[in-house]
C-alpha cells in the first residue's frame, strides 16, 4: 500500500478515489493534485512508481491545502473558539445539539444520543401505590 502523508491508501483503487482517503482531501482536490503533479487519474495506487508517489507528496507538502493532523487540529480550534466566546455555535456544540439549524423535535438522534427508555413509567404502576 502506498503512504502519502502518513495514511494507507488503498492499492486496488484509482488513485483519484485513494486520495479521497487523506483527510481533507476531496474528488476536486485530489484532481488538482494529480494534475500539477503531472499523473494520470486512471492508473491504479499500486501501479504508482516512487517517482509519482514523491511528486504527489510534493505537490500537497508545498500546495495550499491543509491535510490531516493540521486540518483536524484548526477545526478543533475553532470550535473551541466559538465555545469560549459563547456564541449561538458554541452553545449548540456544549449542549451536544446540531449546530447548523436542523429541527430537533423529531429528529437528530444521531447528535442527541441513542434514547435512554425508563422502566416502570406506565401510568398503571404509579396508579396502584
Amino acid at each position: 500500500m502506498p503512504r502519502i502523508i502518513g495514511v494507507d491508501i488503498p492499492e486496488n483503487k484509482r488513485v483519484l478515489i485513494s486520495l479521497t482517503y487523506i483527510y481533507g482531501i476531496g474528488l476536486s482536490t485530489a484532481k488538482k493534485i494529480l494534475s500539477k503533479a503531472k499523473v494520470s487519474e486512471d492508473i491504479r495506487a499500486k501501479d504508482l512508481d516512487e517517482n509519482q508517489i514523491s511528486m504527489i507528496r510534493n505537490v500537497i507538502d508545498k500546495s495550499q491545502y491543509m491535510v490531516e493532523g493540521e486540518l483536524k487540529r484548526v477545526v478543533s480550534q475553532n470550535i473551541k473558539r466559538y465555545k469560549d466566546i459563547q456564541c449561538y455555535r458554541g452553545n449548540r456544540h456544549l449542549k451536544n445539539l446540531p449546530v447548523r439549524g436542523q429541527k430537533t423535535q423529531k429528529n437528530a438522534r444521531t447528535k442527541r444520543g441513542k434514547r435512554v427508555a425508563v422502566g416502570g413509567a406506565n401510568p398503571k404502576a404509579v396508579a396502584k401505590t
